[in-house]
């Protein structure tokens, strides 16, 4: 199965979804994106919408194993990575590792924990690895994380540290469904057929076999991608740094990340080249989470999205 165009790949795991999944298509396609760059991705929106139904099942459909950690105020670092005790029968430290040892790990609600809990995420997500008692443990290779947050305004959240929103390649909004897909589930609910128990019962079917994404992703970069839309990112990127109203404006990082992301873009909806509306679409989802704007502008209502819609207008589309 590893010989699979990664436009093949996804295509079928969009279509397989489909069965548990109901509506949320730009969400999955976001989700994809950043599993196909082999990043990160940050999914705000309140509870209630399916965050960690779409992650379970994305990790069944591509033959990753899939684990979840609840944050919450009392949440230690090592409750995350793990620690090391000592085995009185043999006489000698084990190393339990925590639930950062998986493929596909849900960090739900993660901006529940305080920012040294967060912070035991940061090794992981940069390097793929976990550090325990001065000995460095690898990560999958396709470790992806997927950082659930409740708006900000929700009672006991705490703000993500900009180092660690820096990480996520985007930030992905999931809102409330609208009327059809709603009904929709009332209905699959109202015959036996809930997401979560299709999904539990094996209806669907997985695309790839365990161990198979990676040969998948080698193929993003055989997607291309001219030099004139780089160009395009870059003006992007640095326009973020010449407004107004933001403080600090979006890092090479978010270069890369748009980089990556316009190429996976491009490979969901069956090319092999980019276009500048991949660029312009994901623009957004890229950059918005990594702006900081001033306080003043903040209290006049003033949103980051906005801002990069602002800047989406003023940097000229290359033809």
């Amino acid at each position: 199965m590893t010989d699979m165009r990664i436009q093949d790949v996804l295509a079928q795991v969009k279509q397989e979804a489909a069965k548990v999944i109901i509506g949320q298509q730009d969400v999955l396609d976001q989700a994809l994106i950043a599993i196909c760059c082999g990043q990160h991705a940050l999914i705000e929106g309140v509870p209630g919408v399916a965050k960690t139904l779409l992650v379970r099942t994305l990790a069944k459909l591509l033959g990753c194993d899939f684990g979840r950690i609840q944050f919450t105020p009392d949440l230690m670092p090592s409750d995350i990575t793990g620690t090391t005790i000592f085995d009185m029968r043999s006489q000698e430290f084990k190393v339990m590792k925590g639930p950062v040892f998986t493929t596909f790990l849900l960090a739900d609600e993660i901006n529940r924990a305080p920012a040294k809990t967060q912070s035991a995420l940061l090794q992981a997500m940069q390097e793929r690895q976990v550090t325990l008692d001065r000995q460095t443990h690898p990560l999958p290779a396709d470790f992806t994380v997927f950082a659930t947050q409740n708006p900000v305004e929700y009672e006991g959240t705490y703000p993500l540290p900009e180092a660690q929103k820096d990480r996520f390649l985007l930030k992905i909004a999931m809102d409330m469904p609208g009327w059809d897909d709603e009904l929709e589930l009332a209905r699959r609910m109202a015959n036996d057929a809930a997401p979560e128990k299709a999904l539990a019962d094996g209806a669907i079917t997985p695309v790839l076999a365990p161990g198979a994404l990676s040969a998948v992703r080698a193929q993003l970069p055989q997607v291309l991608l001219r030099d004139e839309l780089l160009e395009y990112i870059v003006r992007l990127v640095q326009a973020t740094r010449r407004q107004e109203c933001v403080l600090v404006g979006a890092g090479p990082r978010a270069t890369q990340a748009l980089v990556m992301a316009s190429r996976a873009a491009a490979a969901l909806d069956g090319r092999d080249f980019v276009t500048p509306d991949d660029v312009k679409g994901l623009a957004r989802a890229v950059m918005a989470h990594r702006l900081l704007l001033r306080p003043e502008y903040e209290i006049e209502g003033l949103t980051c999205d906005e801002v990069v819609a602002r800047v989406l207008e003023d940097v000229a589309v290359p033809r």
